[in-house]
């Protein structure tokens, strides 16, 4: 169990999770005070040993059921009225494990049900509420329809939908709906209506669940863990490709900017009191060394006044990049303590300065909402031209840059083609105290297309690849 549980912290540490080895030791204590065939209890344990973030406990459960993952026994055969037979059917005609078939293989339990008995266990199943019904139609489901052969590298989504498909989710779904109603008395489009909806949905929820699980099952059996945990890996909210987010990642990414920026903030401000020591004080250090005869062996360092930047932000919100571009400025502004001043300009083919927004509320989510309805960012065909905005800013702002500034470009400097207008950053590097440019697209896609970023670049103080929040958050940290 032991080998088990150092697998298990390996595979949190690879997806992300920060596990230290006083957790892992606290792990193993806390195992040893638990049953360990309480599976539920084992799992409360593992969970307020090792994870410290409330985002993390996606990753947690899915590397739990991985590697602790639990063969259930063959099931028993059911009875006549379980199975829903016709009258002179009899349930040993029809058994919901395959004779002579391991279970875990592409032809196990429930290959010998046709699909119309698997429709009729289903909606039994999502009647009576029955767990282990439930858990035994999907065992039959993956069986007849999954197609898992050994030793193929498919991923376990694959199975899922074809499963899934095969069983008509969505036909069973309206079927047991109708049933329902029909059961109940309850009337369309009442409030009655709308809770068995949710009701519905919530057994249609643990059904894709049951077949995950068991999908699951079978691949750690002939995969093993360390593998299947690879195979099914899914980055941590911070290590979401911002771009490239889906719908659901977008909301995961919203949910954890404001926790991470007030951390953030406070980490920079503790850095800030505890900054590194000034230089050298040659005064005192002179008078320190008359009790050593001159010899200046302790030397004494004036007190460290650590100075605030000012930060100028000019980012391009067309198109992919513009979620890039709100989540940075959301980040920065609402960091905004730590730097001197704060401004932000936002572009398309034209420029806006979009301060303003910022400072008419303490809500950043405020004001980035305001800023996609109201910055007035399009010149010409709303097109992505940097030479355009860049030359705009110039001519419109380029004066109040001075030393103390550091300005950030954001954007992946897809220009459509248009002129690079690249001597503006020249002029920015001349009179600024930083260039950054963060660029949310890989690396190996610079310069391909109609990429422009190396015609920047040799202006620039650094070119940053920056896709995730957490390649965000070190930036912003190393930067204040």
């Amino acid at each position: 169990m032991l080998d088990l549980l150092s697998g298990f912290v390996v595979e949190l540490r690879n997806a992300g999770l920060p596990v230290s080895l006083t957790e892992h030791l606290d792990a193993a204590a806390a195992m040893s005070h638990i049953s360990l065939e309480e599976r539920t209890t084992l799992k409360a344990a593992l969970a307020a040993t090792l994870v410290k973030e409330e985002e993390h406990y996606a990753a947690f459960d899915l590397a739990f059921e991985v590697f602790f993952a639990m063969r259930d026994p063959a099931p028993e055969d059911l009875d006549d009225a379980d199975l829903g037979l016709e009258n002179g059917e009899t349930a040993q005609q029809t058994p919901l494990t395959g004779s002579g078939q391991q279970r875990g293989s592409g032809g196990g339990g429930g290959s010998d049900l046709t699909p119309e008995e698997l429709a009729k266990l289903l909606m039994s199943a999502l009647v009576s509420g029955d767990a282990s019904l439930l858990k035994m139609v999907a065992q039959g489901a993956v069986s007849r329809f999954a197609g898992m052969e050994p030793g193929r590298p498919v991923g376990g989504t694959y199975y899922l939908y074809r499963t899934l498909r095969n069983l008509d989710v969505d036909g069973a779904s309206a079927r047991l709906l109708e049933q329902l109603r029909d059961d109940r008395g309850v009337l369309e489009g009442s409030l009655d209506d709308r809770l068995l909806q949710a009701e519905v949905a919530t057994k249609i929820e643990r059904l894709k669940k049951a077949v995950e699980a068991e999908i699951r099952k079978r691949l750690v059996e002939d995969r093993g863990k360390e593998a299947l945990a690879k195979s099914v890996r899914k980055p941590l909210p911070e290590d979401i490709d911002v771009m490239h987010a889906t719908k659901d990642e977008l909301v995961q990414l919203r949910r954890i900017l404001q926790p991470l920026s007030r951390k953030l903030a406070v980490r920079l401000a503790r850095k800030r009191r505890h900054g590194k020591r000034g230089g050298l004080d040659v005064r005192q250090t002179v008078r320190k060394s008359l009790s050593t005869g001159g010899v200046p062996i302790d030397p004494r360092f004036k007190k460290p006044r650590p100075s605030k930047p000012e930060i100028v932000v000019i980012a391009d919100i067309s198109g992919s990049v513009a979620s890039f571009a709100r989540f940075t400025l959301h980040l920065v502004h609402a960091i905004s303590s730590q730097f001197s001043k704060v401004r932000s300009f936002v572009f398309i083919d034209g420029i806006d300065e979009v301060t303003r927004f910022f400072d008419a509320t303490d809500d950043p989510t405020e004001a980035v909402y305001r800023i996609n309805t109201e910055a007035d960012v399009v010149y010409l065909d709303g097109h992505s031209d940097y030479g355009h905005a860049l030359r705009t800013f110039d001519e419109r702002w380029g004066k109040e840059i001075n030393q103390k500034t550091t300005v950030l470009i954001l954007g992946d400097a897809r220009n459509n083609y248009h002129a690079s207008e690249a001597w503006v950053v020249k002029a920015m590097a001349e009179r600024a105290r930083h260039v950054y440019w963060l660029n949310p697209e890989p690396r190996d896609y610079w310069g391909s297309g109609d990429s422009i970023v190396f015609d920047y670049a040799s202006y620039c103080d650094g070119v940053i690849e920056c896709r995730t929040l957490r390649q965000l958050e070190d930036f912003v940290g190393e930067l204040a």
